[in-house]
């Protein structure tokens, strides 16, 4: 079965962030689709997932 949301939006882009522990990989991603920024956040631990639709586009963050 078809998602409800494929034909409600032109594009689709799912970010997966890489890099070294605790350098603002979710602060920065969670700054862009939920405008939060914390100063005392701790490490993600297991999938971390927010969404975001900006005009027609849908950005899928996938936090590991």
């Amino acid at each position: 079965m078809a998602n409800r949301l494929d034909n409600e939006y032109d594009y689709l882009f799912k970010i997966v962030p890489i890099g070294d522990s605790v350098v603002g990989k979710s602060n920065i991603l969670s700054r862009f689709t939920r405008n939060e920024f914390c100063l005392e956040s701790k490490s993600t631990i297991g999938v971390e997932f927010t969404t975001r639709t900006v005009h027609n586009v849908i950005i899928k963050r996938f936090q590991t």
